[in-house]
């Protein structure tokens, strides 16, 4: 178990300055030397042939603006290497192009309504728009965004060595999202410091042994918690998270569907989806090994319970882990008793790039954009100053890329008018009505709210 701060430092360091003495002219950092040419007879009656070059095509744009809106800003910000020379690369695609690159910082809640309602309108408010997979699918399903396959061609790097940009996940049975290559992917995290101080098995070391299930998880969760100083309340807890999003991980780990929107097949009342809300119940109702800080378990806010440090275990989003004061691992979410897929976590906020109906020149859009990402690789793998910035051990990296990232199951269904998975989850959390019985309620609406998308 290493700690990879300094190390990662030193290690770009080093590249920067290979790279300054390459001359950076490889596309992939690693220049690679000319030999310089040795003396050969040359035949009096054999012509030297003329050097061809290689025209570039060239575009003349009028100075269109180019706009790619998210809800945050895109602005490479210039504080390490590569953003410096994204911003170099921007100039450069800007002035072959005729054109000015801008990236729009959206409010959130406003995203999805003013990209709606300019795509229906026939003028979209931007070129490229960042868009969860769940609010992407009724625009998909009516017709108004563009899939891949149709402003790519063969040439394009995302159709060949896909380092620039990659096309995401498919959605409704075709590919529509692209974005950069990532490494990242949601998991269950731990609080390293509790698990020393408590002495309970690293669950790693349980992973590694194939024996990371419901049953171990369960078995820790319960040894965590505790009453430390003998005050009649414990202060210890062995788990918190919001508990749709462990419903969901939970759900995904024990081979759930709880969406198929290609076949529009609900999978929320299935067995494997009862079973999980038993297990949910057993950690909440039953053992009760669950720190519930609001008073609401169906609260936002117990995404950030785990934050106090007294939480052995938690699920929550990468970025939400900055500020800690404990030091804190990660691993997949344990496996269910049902598991028949390569599936570890609900991917519940999936978002990429898209491109809308009625955007003009939608391939030279896309080409530009494409084209700003072609600049030398400093990193070892994409994302890696990402990861490193979060987490300190190696361990845990390796453990992200080699078995979370890549393992998500996009869950959409947020998309789908009135699904009940909220109402399916607070019934047996909440309002403790056994998860059989709230399958049958909620069986009905689940069903029918498939049939709303698009209308």
């Amino acid at each position: 178990m290493r700690k990879l701060k300094g190390f990662s430092f030193l290690l770009i360091c080093l590249v920067l300055v290979l790279s300054a003495c390459s001359g950076g002219n490889s596309k992939s950092g690693n220049a690679t030397p000319t030999p310089s040419p040795s003396p050969s007879p040359v035949s009096e009656d054999t012509a030297t042939p003329e050097p061809s070059e290689t025209v570039e095509e060239t575009y003349d744009l009028g100075g269109r603006v180019i706009k790619i809106a998210a809800w945050w800003d895109l602005t490479p910000a210039g504080a390490t290497q590569s953003d410096i020379n994204r911003l170099a690369k921007i100039e450069e695609v800007e002035k072959k192009y005729n054109v000015k690159i801008e990236f729009v910082n959206v409010p959130f809640e406003e995203m999805v309504p003013n990209f709606t309602n300019s795509l229906l309108a026939g003028e979209p408010f931007a070129d490229i728009v960042q868009l969860e997979y769940k609010a992407a699918l009724p625009l998909i399903k009516k017709g108004l965004i563009l899939p891949i396959s149709e402003f790519t061609n063969e040439n394009h790097n995302i159709n060949n060595e896909a380092n620039l940009l990659t096309k995401y996940a498919p959605l409704a049975g075709d590919y529509y999202a692209f974005d950069n290559p990532v490494s990242i992917g949601a998991g269950l995290h731990y609080n390293r410091d509790l698990f020393k101080e408590l002495n309970l098995e690293d669950p790693k070391d349980l992973y590694e042994r194939g024996e990371w299930t419901w049953d171990k998880f369960l078995e820790l969760a319960k040894a965590a918690t505790k009453d430390t100083n003998n005050d009649g309340k414990n202060d210890v807890w062995g788990f918190s998270a919001w508990s749709i999003d462990a419903y969901k991980h939970f759900a995904v780990s024990n081979g759930v569907r709880i969406v198929d929107e290609e076949n529009l097949v609900e999978g929320l009342t299935s067995p494997g989806s009862i079973k999980t809300a038993e297990f949910l119940n057993q950690l909440y109702n039953v053992d009760k090994v669950v720190k519930v800080s609001t008073g609401d378990p169906m609260n936002w806010d117990e995404s950030n319970t785990f934050k106090e440090g007294d939480v052995a275990m938690f699920t929550v989003a990468e970025w939400n882990l900055g500020g800690l004061n404990f030091e804190f691992g990660i691993v997949p979410i344990p496996k269910g008793p049902e598991q028949t897929t390569e599936y570890t976590y609900a991917n519940t906020a999936a978002s990429g790039k898209f491109i809308g109906k009625g955007v003009k020149d939608p391939e030279l859009v896309y080409q530009i954009f494409e084209e700003t990402f072609d600049i030398p690789m400093l990193e070892e793998y994409p994302g890696q100053d990402y990861l490193e910035s979060i987490y300190s051990y190696e361990d845990d990296v390796t453990m992200l890329r080699e078995h979370i990232a890549g393992t998500g199951l996009i869950t959409v269904d947020e998309a789908f008018p009135d699904f009940p998975s909220w109402a399916f989850v607070n019934d047996v959390i909440v309002n403790q009505i056994s998860p059989a019985a709230a399958a049958e309620t909620h069986k009905g609406p689940a069903a029918e709210s498939l049939t709303k998308l698009g209308q």
